[in-house]
């Protein structure tokens, strides 16, 4: 999968700050807020820690961004060392034996791939590549006999796994697989388990729009996301206040090409290899980052209608959807605050 849209923005005058600068505090202990921006997983990363002072605050954030490194290195589609281009090199050769880590994330996403239907399929990469995400007029899709043909050999069913050798192995020559679609909010939950380790008690860290935030500001308040408008970037929609929750979003109207008006995105449909429409953008607001890193796309492949129903027959998982005519829709839970008196709806 490709890289979050920013379509979540944060409205956080604690966030522009900057390392270092103090924020108002809570009675106690003083703490401070401190920011960090590094460039991972082929995305803009910002993390933001409250801490009693400089040398905690900058030594959490180094530790957590490195913590992305880390994983975008062992399991990055496009680095030459990483253990899934180990396991793509094989295809239809034999088993690769892979860390633990990995082992059990490819494990999980088999689970939300059958969860859904195979609306998640890491699987994806294996489709040859007929489109050409850039924002232009295309006189057409491609044909359809090619269309079918690219998406051959995707099929998570057909991913072989060996718990006892940790090994993986896909069997036909060409099949690949690329966890971009859930490696961002993985790499959230793990820098934020490194954070805890280190005595952070409040943060928000964000991945290209994938938000994950605990505790409180420094001020003591609950964190401030808002949701942004795809007719207006970088306007504001709807806002919420959270804590200890992940708020994710994938949207069509940065990666995306046009023919006869319609609008395609990046996300394909590995079911039939044609770009997912009906759904301008997703937003998951889930106690799991890594799980709603994977929802926003499971959601996307399946369309609005079945998309809504699919997350209100899940526990402590809620969304918002922008359609293809901007009609807002929310699952049965949510609760937003929208600008402009807009008017959500639940079908």
């Amino acid at each position: 999968m490709h890289p979050k849209t920013l379509l979540i923005l944060l409205l956080l005058g604690l966030l522009s700050a900057g390392p270092g600068r103090a924020q108002t505090a809570a009675p106690g202990p003083q703490r401070h807020t401190f920011s960090r921006s590094a460039h991972l997983m082929g995305s803009h990363f910002t993390f933001t820690v409250v801490a009693e002072n400089d040398s905690a605050g900058q030594r959490a954030l180094r530790a957590g961004l490195l913590e992305v490194r880390r994983i975008d290195r062992l399991m990055s589609f496009w680095d030459s060392a990483s253990e899934v281009v180990r396991v793509n090199r094989m295809a239809g050769v034999r088993p690769v034996a892979v860390s633990q880590e990995t082992f059990d994330l490819i494990s999980r996403t088999l689970r939300l791939s059958q969860l859904s239907d195979g609306a998640f399929d890491i699987t994806f990469a294996s489709a040859d590549k007929l489109y050409k995400f850039d924002r232009q007029a295309h006189a057409g899709l491609p044909d359809s006999a090619a269309v079918r043909a690219s998406v051959r050999r995707i099929g998570w069913q057909k991913i072989k796994l060996d718990a006892t050798q940790h090994t993986v192995f896909l069997p036909e020559k060409g099949m690949r697989i690329n966890l971009a679609g859930i490696l961002q909010g993985y790499g959230l939950r793990r820098a934020k388990q490194v954070l805890d380790g280190l005595g952070i008690k409040g943060g928000l860290l964000n991945g290209s729009g994938d938000i994950y935030c605990w505790g409180r500001q420094a001020d003591g308040s609950l964190w401030r996301v808002a949701i942004g408008d795809p007719d207006h970037p970088r306007s504001v929609a709807a806002w919420i206040d959270v804590t200890d929750i992940a708020v994710v979003t994938a949207g069509n109207y940065e990666q995306y090409f046009t023919v006869g008006g319609q609008v395609y995105g990046h996300i394909i449909n590995p079911h039939t290899g044609y770009p997912s429409v009906g759904l301008r953008s997703v937003t998951i607001l889930c106690p799991d980052v890594e799980l709603a890193d994977g929802l926003d796309e499971v959601v996307f492949v399946k369309g609005p209608t079945a998309g809504l129903a699919f997350i209100n027959g899940l526990k402590n998982v809620d969304c918002t959807l922008i359609t293809d005519d901007n009609k807002t829709l929310v699952s049965k839970g949510m609760k937003l605050n929208y600008y402009h008196g807009a008017t959500p709806t639940q079908p």
